[in-house]
């Protein structure tokens, strides 16, 4: 078996899409309606984003009785700052809770929460 890619849902998969493409700087591959899949250039597991018209974004910190995380990704950087810059000019929010120190977690356009983090 071989992982091929995660499935983040959205609303709109171009726009997710887009907004990875920026972050990550990966080309597209599949590129329809409502299935988009980024690749990274060397090979590798990608990502697919996929339209859902009842999707309802996650509530990060997780609160009970409110849609819950199912998974984030996780991105190494070699600097926060710069990296949280650069995720803040593609459409990402710094979110209000951070947990660490050496991770930072912002959210994407669909609310997915996701972690930029330097290795120590």
């Amino acid at each position: 078996m071989t992982l091929t890619a995660a499935v983040l849902d959205s609303g709109d998969a171009r726009e997710l899409a887009g907004f990875y493409q920026r972050l990550l700087g990966w080309p597209r591959g599949a590129d329809d309606p409502d299935w988009v899949t980024l690749r990274p250039p060397g090979g590798g597991t990608g990502l697919s984003f996929q339209s859902e018209p009842e999707y309802t974004p996650p509530t990060w910190p997780t609160r009970r009785g409110k849609q819950q995380m199912m998974s984030h990704l996780d991105i190494e950087v070699a600097d926060l700052d710069a990296a949280g810059r650069r995720a803040v000019a593609a459409g990402a929010v710094l979110a209000e809770y951070q947990p660490q120190e050496d991770v930072r977690v912002y959210l994407d356009p669909a609310g997915h929460p996701f972690c930029l983090w330097i290795r120590r």
